[in-house]
C-alpha cells in the first residue's frame, strides 16, 4: 500500500510541476464573507469564531455552543455583480466542530453577440442571447482543540466550480488550514489557503470559441490552458481586547497577508508582497458594535509616472439580540482610486437562544 501511495505523490507531484502557477486565481474566494469582518477590513484571523470562521480561520469553529446559520449578500459594480453565502455548522462534541458553506460570485445576464453579424454582413438583433459567468466553491471544514483548549486546528476542503455560459467551464479543489492560540486577553491565528495548492482544470466548447474568434476579424486567437494552480498564501494575525468603561469593550487586530509574488502591497519582495490591515471593534455591552479598518494598502503609479500610496478605509455597525445578529458594513473590492464602495448585509443566528 506504501508502495502505490509513494508512486502517487510521485505522479501528482510532477503533474503539477510541469503546470503554471498563477498568481492570481480564484480570486473571488479572496473576496470574503460576513459584513462583521469586511468592517474591520478583514482583521479577523485570530478572532474569528462561529460558523463564518470556516472561511476566515476554520480553528475558530470550535468555539461554538450550538448551532449556527450565516447569509450574506452583496452587490459589487453598481450592481453588476452579486456576491452571496450560506453556512451552517455545529458543534460535534465540547472538542470538535464541524460545518458546511457556499460561495456564488457571478454576473448575470451578458449579452452575448458573438453571432449579431451574420456571414452576409448583415445585424440581426435576433441572433443576440444572454449567458452568465460564475464562481462556485462549496466547503466543508473541520476543527477540533489541541492539547488544551486554548489551541485550535481547522481544516477546510474546497470544491470550486467556474462556468462562463456554455464557452468554458472548471472544476477545481483544494484545502486551507488554520490554527488559533489564546492567552489571556491576546489571540494569534495562522492562516493557510490552498495549503496543497488549488487545482482547477478547464474545458471549452471549441464551437462557441469558434465563434469569438470568427466574430473579430484579424485575431488569430488560441484556446487558453486547460489547468491552473493556485499558490499557497499566508495570514498572520495577533489581537487584543480592553475592556475601556463597564458596558464598553474594545477588540483591536492586525493582519498580515502574505502572496509569495512580487505585487503593489506596500511590503513587496520577489519572494513575497505581504499586505498588513488593521481592524477594530467597539461593543457596548455585547449588544451593539462599531467597527472599522483600513487595508489594502498600495503603492500606486500615477499616468504621469509618479508614486503614491493607498489604503482602502472600511466601516461597519452591527447588532445582536437573543441570538440574531445583523451587520453592515461600507467597503469595496476595488484596489484603488474611483472603486465604487459596496454596501454589504449579513445576518448570523445562533440557535442556542431559541432551544429555552
Amino acid at each position: 500500500m506504501k508502495k502505490y501511495f509513494l508512486v502517487l505523490i510521485i505522479f501528482v507531484s510532477a503533474q503539477i510541476s510541469a503546470q503554471t502557477f498563477r498568481n492570481y486565481s480564484n480570486e473571488f474566494l479572496n473576496i470574503g464573507v460576513d459584513a462583521a469582518s469586511l468592517g474591520m477590513s478583514k482583521s479577523v484571523v485570530a478572532t474569528s469564531s462561529g460558523v463564518n470562521s470556516m472561511y476566515w480561520n476554520p480553528a475558530g469553529l470550535v468555539n461554538l455552543e450550538d448551532y449556527e446559520g450565516s447569509l450574506m449578500h452583496a452587490s459589487y459594480f453598481a450592481g453588476i455583480a452579486n456576491y452571496n453565502f450560506a453556512a451552517i455548522a455545529l458543534p460535534i462534541d465540547n472538542e470538535s466542530a464541524i460545518g458546511i458553506s457556499i460561495i456564488r460570485f457571478g454576473v448575470d445576464n451578458i449579452l452575448n453577440t458573438t453571432e449579431l453579424i451574420d456571414n452576409q454582413g448583415n445585424i440581426n438583433f435576433n441572433n443576440i442571447s444572454l449567458f452568465s459567468a460564475a464562481d462556485y466553491a462549496f466547503n466543508i471544514a473541520y476543527a477540533r482543540n489541541l492539547i488544551h483548549k486554548d489551541m485550535h486546528f481547522g481544516i477546510n476542503a474546497k470544491v470550486i466550480r467556474r462556468v462562463i455560459g456554455d464557452f468554458a467551464s472548471s472544476w477545481g479543489f483544494g484545502f486551507d488550514a488554520g490554527i488559533q492560540f489564546e492567552r489571556k486577553n491576546w489571540k494569534f491565528g495562522l492562516m493557510v489557503r490552498d495549503i496543497t495548492t488549488t487545482y482547477n482544470t478547464w474545458s471549452f466548447d471549441e464551437t462557441e470559441f469558434d465563434k469569438i474568434k470568427n466574430s473579430i476579424p484579424g485575431q488569430n486567437q488560441e484556446l487558453p490552458k486547460t489547468s491552473e494552480i493556485t499558490k499557497p498564501k499566508v495570514q498572520l494575525g495577533i489581537a487584543r481586547k480592553f475592556r475601556v468603561a463597564r458596558d464598553f469593550h474594545l477588540l483591536t487586530e492586525i493582519d498580515l497577508n502574505m502572496r509569495f509574488a512580487q505585487t503593489n502591497d506596500i511590503i513587496s519582495t520577489r519572494f513575497a508582497s505581504i499586505d498588513p490591515t488593521f481592524g477594530f471593534e467597539l461593543d457596548y455591552t455585547g449588544l451593539v458594535y462599531l467597527r472599522g479598518g483600513v487595508g489594502n494598502i498600495q503603492n500606486t503609479t500615477q499616468f504621469n509616472g509618479s508614486k503614491s500610496l493607498s489604503l482602502q478605509p472600511n466601516f461597519g455597525v452591527g447588532f445582536k439580540y437573543n441570538g440574531i445578529e445583523i451587520d453592515y458594513a461600507l467597503t469595496n473590492i476595488g484596489s484603488v482610486g474611483n472603486a465604487l464602495y459596496s454596501n454589504i448585509f449579513s445576518i448570523k443566528i445562533d440557535y442556542k437562544f431559541f432551544r429555552n
